[in-house]
């Protein structure tokens, strides 16, 4: 028998937006978000970066200095040589008016700072994105997240619309800034300080440009920092001790005249200000980088003071070091990638902790004003005209050059190093470093065995370029995509380069090389 009582309709379940499923959701469009999320799209995993300002690159931002060690990652993707003709490069900078840093000694391709205002870094990366296939979603914001152990899903917020969105991927990067949305879900402390109030910025004519291009000078009250764009404007950043107000407070280009004066001695005639602005910085450290699928790099997990101008470029390191990562565990290159996944924090939780010690140390440097303070500081300065070796080392730590990670015990010296942009018989390190791939660099007329025993100078397993040295150099180094050193040896060591091939890519056992 029929029942006439109609049956109700289910109850429709809300389903995940389609643009909004990918491999790695990216919450944050910043430069490191940007370099993150194209490195992954360059290696074919699916991308989607959510950003909760509306589209458009704001041409106002405090980040302006590029050091080597981001160069040379820009230059492992084709993009250094753009932003270095757009930017403009300094080899001698002027620290509190007794030492004078020469960048020229820096053994790198980029012996120099950039100039290049933070902008233009975000066009580069985000125009790579966009022509790698990352797709974007500005004008949403994160509410919350969850995880299981497939995947993360993000519960997301379009501003125009007010829409509810549910995203789902297999990992999450936080790359949102200071007031990260997602360190927050996460539940990760953000411990800290505000180690420097009321500092004015802005982007300024001049009618004197100053003798040294980038200086950093005080009077034991204040203390100011010159940099030129190269378009006619010139970024000047000034501190008052005793001028403290809310970063709410109105600044206009009168007082930054005033502090100019008191800390160079001259205004040098500040005209046309572009944009002005006061903010204050903090020196705060996640402790965890990591939480299950869940990772933050950039601002996201550390923030310090803006001397040595390294906030950004730390930022941008973080992604280099995470986004292989990420790929390799996607892709199913890697022998066990939640110990790769582990490394990330590993590695980049010291460089943030390093960095937060450096910046701290050289504003506290500036602000001296005790006679003790200021005799620390002469004698800081004094070591570093005099003592070579601690000016290098202080030059490769703020560079970035000097940044090496810890390797296992028993390892060649060289493992977890920078590895400089070397020489081989067909180009450069870096440029074989486009691929985005572990380059395997042998001696001259070394073999790589194919699985059936057939030779060939350039077979090796997937994920691995083959590169020899364009000298007679006779050692062996297998380095990473993020250009560090993985492995080396200085004879020949077939066994040694299976297991490590094995370890990093997964397929030591079915190829390998022999020198």
């Amino acid at each position: 028998m029929n029942d006439s009582t109609p049956t109700p309709a289910p109850t429709p379940t809300p389903t995940p937006d389609a643009a909004l499923t990918a491999d790695v959701l990216v919450v944050g469009s910043g430069p490191t978000g940007l370099l993150l999320a194209g490195d992954l799209a360059a290696a074919g995993v699916s991308v989607t970066v959510v950003e909760r300002r509306p589209r458009g690159i704001s041409n106002m931002t405090r980040a302006f200095g590029v050091h080597a060690r981001t160069l040379e990652a820009l230059d492992a993707r084709g993009l250094a040589e753009e932003l270095v003709k757009r930017g403009t490069t300094i080899s001698r900078m002027d620290m509190f008016g007794h030492v004078t840093v020469d960048l020229t000694r820096l053994r790198s391709r980029f012996p120099f700072l950039l100039v290049s205002p933070q902008y233009e870094m975000e066009r580069l990366l985000e125009r790579r994105a966009l022509a790698e296939g990352v797709q974007f979603r500005y004008g949403t914001e994160l509410l919350g997240l969850r995880q299981d152990r497939d995947g993360v899903t993000a519960e997301l917020r379009e501003g125009s619309s007010g829409r509810l969105l549910t995203a789902r991927s297999r990992y999450l990067v936080g790359t949102d800034g200071a007031r990260s949305g997602v360190r927050e879900a996460l539940g990760v402390p953000f411990p800290g300080a505000s180690v420097i109030h009321s500092i004015v910025l802005a982007d300024v004519r001049l009618d004197k440009e100053p003798d040294v291009m980038l200086s950093v000078k005080g009077a034991g009250d204040s203390f100011a920092v010159i940099a030129p764009f190269g378009d006619g404007y010139f970024r000047v950043m000034g501190w008052n001790r005793n001028h403290q107000v809310p970063d709410t407070a109105p600044v206009d280009l009168d007082e930054l005249r005033l502090i100019a004066r008191e800390a160079l001695g001259s205004d040098l005639g500040l005209h046309d200000p572009r944009w002005i602005s006061r903010f204050h910085s903090d020196e705060r450290q996640a402790p965890s980088y990591r939480v299950g699928r869940a990772f933050l790099a950039g601002d996201a997990a550390h923030v310090h003071s803006p001397a040595g101008g390294q906030g950004m470029n730390t930022g941008l390191q973080d992604a280099a070091n995470l986004s292989w990562k990420l790929a390799a565990a996607l892709r199913g290159r890697v022998a066990d990638p939640e110990a790769l996944l582990d490394s990330y924090e590993a590695e980049r939780h010291p460089v943030g902790a390093s960095v937060l010690r450096s910046s701290g140390a050289l504003v506290r440097l500036a602000m001296a004003h005790t006679p003790l303070q200021r005799t620390a500081r002469s004698l800081a300065t004094r070591t570093l005209n005099s003592v070579r070796p601690a000016a290098d080392k202080a030059l490769g730590m703020i560079s970035g050059i000097g940044i090496s990670y810890r390797a296992e015990r028993g390892s060649h010296p060289l493992t977890g190093r920078r590895a400089p942009d070397l020489a081989l018989a067909d180009g450069r390190l870096y440029e074989a470093l486009r691929r985005g791939e572990f380059v395997l660099v042998t001696p001259r007329g070394a073999r790589s065995a194919g699985p059936k025993g057939a030779t060939s100078n350039h077979v090796a397993p997937e994920g691995v370029v083959c590169a020899q040295w364009r000298s007679g150099r006779g050692s062996t180094l297998l380095v990473r995509p993020d250009g560090y050193v993985a492995w080396a040896s200085d004879r020949p060591d077939p066994t040694g380069l299976r297991a490590a091939l094995d370890r990093w890519t997964g397929h030591g056992v079915e190829r390998t090389v022999t020198a």
